[in-house]
């Protein structure tokens, strides 16, 4: 997973950027077999990654550590905060499953200190956030639904207060982006290492893996371009796409979707590229912080993507509004 950072252009190279859709719920939303026994499950599943992930960060990094990479001194007990939170809700939704509830998988995390260890939880927040804010649509017991909806809640303050420990916007848009059960599963499967024996697999699917090569600038709204490694390479392989096939990067944003059509860059390395990060058009909002992309064969227009048209993700960006807007 790569976790890094169009101002409007009316230029003809702004074309291919188009169009912007708004969308109010994820467009592949159906309830997945078993209904809400598979989704507290996949809720669970999510639980018990964060629960590990700061079980095993609390243990690796110091207090001492954190100070060194910047942190305030009340940060290191505020993960401890936040891991109780995650160790709770994992405590709640196997409670509430009884002998339905999966066991914990096995985890590795590349986090190698203090610093990456933050920058991964915050990306994980969000993903959490974005998980239960798509899922939530597809409950049907109303109780259950309230439950999902305070942890939410909860799963916005620790990325809010993570985001804010970075120096970056605690709320860069008016809205929280959802992501469907295959989006999340596939940033989740990075993650997992092995599911436990006996589980029953839940009905998820991981896409082919997306690739964004690494930066060396801070990714910006209207002018930051974007290269996917080995990505039109990968996918003719795996005879998704074949040579006259149109690629979209698709961004997801809040409640708003983006299609930008990629070319292929110079050489044999197989990478597709767009030249900017699409910029908000004609009302719509740039794409900001926490920024969610899939490489799609859908365009907007005759056809709106969806995990049938989906050939690799989900990439993550972390992406500045145009101009400035520092709030620190």
């Amino acid at each position: 997973m790569r976790y890094s950072t169009f101002l409007p252009v009316l230029a003809a190279s702004l074309a291919a950027a188009a169009p912007i859709e708004e969308r109010a719920t994820v467009e592949d939303y159906n309830p997945p077999p078993g209904g809400d026994v598979t989704i507290l499950n996949y809720a669970l599943t999510l639980e018990y990654l964060e629960r590990k992930f700061y079980m095993e960060g609390l243990a690796n990094y110091t207090q001492a550590d954190f100070i060194a990479a910047g942190f305030p001194d009340p940060f290191y007990d505020n993960l401890k905060e936040i891991y109780f939170d995650e160790e709770t809700h994992v405590s709640f939704l196997a409670g509430a499953l009884g002998a339905a509830a999966v066991h914990e998988a096995t985890y590795s995390f590349p986090s190698t200190d203090a610093a990456s260890f933050v920058a991964l939880s915050s990306v994980l927040e969000g993903v959490g956030v974005s998980a239960y804010l798509g899922a939530a649509a597809e409950i049907v017991d109303k109780s259950y639904l309230t439950v999902a909806g305070s942890i939410l809640t909860v799963e916005s303050r620790h990325s809010s207060y993570i985001r804010a420990a970075l120096k970056e916007s605690p709320f860069p848009k008016p809205f929280d982006t959802p992501l469907d059960f295959n989006q999340v599963f596939s940033l989740a499967a990075e993650f997992i290492t092995g599911f436990a024996p006996g589980d029953p697999a839940l009905p998820f699917m991981a896409f082919p893996p997306l690739t964004i090569q690494a930066s060396q600038y801070p990714y910006t709204a209207g002018s930051s371009p974007v290269t996917f490694t080995h990505a039109y390479k990968n996918a003719m392989s795996a005879g998704l796409i074949t040579s006259s096939t149109p690629v979209y990067a698709v961004f997801f944003s809040g409640l708003d979707t983006y299609y930008v059509l990629t070319r292929m860059t110079a050489g044999n390395s197989g990478d597709l590229k767009i030249d900017m990060i699409p910029a908000g058009m004609a009302g719509m909002l740039p794409p900001t912080g926490q920024v969610y992309v899939v490489l799609s064969t859908a365009d907007g227009n005759s056809t709106k993507v969806s995990d049938e048209n989906t050939i690799s993700g989900v990439g993550i960006l972390e992406v500045s509004p145009p101009g400035d807007r520092n709030i620190f």
